[in-house]
């Protein structure tokens, strides 16, 4: 790929352009828009000759990547030697990083064989909606362009972290994660009236709901994963569940083994920050064999239950001792229902300290600690 080189505007009967105008940045430029209307300023010279991209198609998605091809006529397609490619948020696909908003072109690329891959140069996002539009085009020896119109309209969706995006913040999670403590119970703090409707609704019983969208924009489990949301860090000097809690003055506790044991499975699923100093761990834990563990397998990293740097489950003396890490805030994720019967509900004594709500909170895509090097 070689970025754009636009100097003056050819002039021609058919191009609107009135004057020759040299030397401009990109900043500056006015180009075509993509209905094939011309600015009055346009920098880039029209000719119709050269073929117009039709049939576009978008392959081969990933969370910051695609490949891109399309039919062209063949009247002279000899005279191709770039693309010109312009992508945009679908949700704000008429404004971009420019003075003026009716540049489209971001990217000016070696007419290669196609299908093309277009990799990082927009900082693509994982799922998010955008839409692509093409010219084909033709430099000049004095290094001025002749462009097509521009094609169709494109829309498509880039896809969520993959496994190996996911084991690259896996990784950045491990050096923070801190030494292991002991734990006991997990809990879920929620207001009184949630346990009413759930022993009035449903039998007694939590049941999972989806995730909603907190954490890493790219997250696999966010918006599809049902589950139960608990908690399972302790304060260091007790060894016990804090008191305070932003989700709710009414604390459902359970014995660890009664979620986590030999027959279930453990998956990691995102890392993030909300612009603050600790940092939060996403864990997953499925029944083995449940539709939960199925949709863990496919999509997210699964760990050692035994030996990893999170939280563990090992027998001692014939007992199971659970451990956590210190220094990272757990939020465990259990996708089947769970009877209230097999634990307690009690109000806690501390405060409901709302700051610390993680519901759809966003991550903080500048820190350097929990992000990697794909769209944010």
């Amino acid at each position: 790929m070689e970025a754009p080189r636009l100097a003056h505007a050819m002039s021609s009967p058919t191009s609107p352009c009135e004057e020759v105008i040299k030397n401009l940045s990109l900043e500056a430029i006015q180009l075509c828009d993509r209905d094939g209307n011309k600015s009055q300023d346009s920098g880039i010279a029209e000719m119709e000759e050269l073929p117009v991209p039709h049939n576009i198609k978008i392959s081969n998605i990933t969370c910051d990547s695609f490949k891109i091809s399309w039919d062209m006529d063949s009247k002279s397609k000899d005279r191709i030697t770039h693309y010109f490619i312009d992508l945009n948020k679908k949700e704000n696909k008429n404004s971009n990083k420019f003075k003026h908003k009716d540049v489209p072109t971001k990217l000016v690329a070696k007419a290669v064989p196609l299908p093309m891959t277009v990799r990082g140069h927009w900082f693509l996002s994982p799922r998010t909606e955008y839409t692509v539009a093409v010219q084909t085009a033709s430099k000049q020896v004095d290094g001025d362009y002749v462009v097509s119109e521009w094609s169709e309209i494109i829309e498509f969706c880039t896809a969520d972290y993959s496994k190996v995006h996911l084991t690259q913040l896996l990784e950045k999670a491990e050096v923070i994660a801190g030494r292991m403590l002991k734990l006991s119970v997990f809990y879920r703090n929620q207001h009184k009236e949630y346990f009413d409707y759930m022993r009035e609704h449903h039998g007694n019983a939590m049941q999972p709901s989806v995730k909603d969208n907190s954490g890493s924009h790219g997250s696999p489990i966010s918006g599809k994963l049902e589950g139960i949301f608990f908690s399972c860090n302790t304060e260091f000097n007790t060894g016990k569940p804090p008191q305070d809690s932003p989700y709710g003055r009414y604390r459902y506790e359970i014995a660890a083994e009664k979620l986590f044991n030999p027959n279930t499975n453990l998956y990691f699923g995102d890392f993030y920050c909300m612009y603050t100093a600790y940092h939060y761990v996403i864990l997953v834990i499925a029944p083995v064999g449940s539709p939960g563990d199925e949709f863990c397998k496919q999509r997210l990293p699964q760990l050692n239950i035994k030996d990893n740097k999170f939280l563990t489950c090992d027998e001692e003396d014939g007992v199971m001792v659970y451990h956590h890490a210190q220094d990272v805030i757990l939020e465990v994720i259990y996708t089947d229902p769970v009877d209230l019967s097999l634990g307690t509900v009690a109000e806690i004594t501390g405060h409901q300290l709302m700051s610390l709500s993680t519901a759809n909170a966003k991550k903080d895509p500048s820190c350097k600690t929990c992000n990697i090097s794909v769209g944010r």
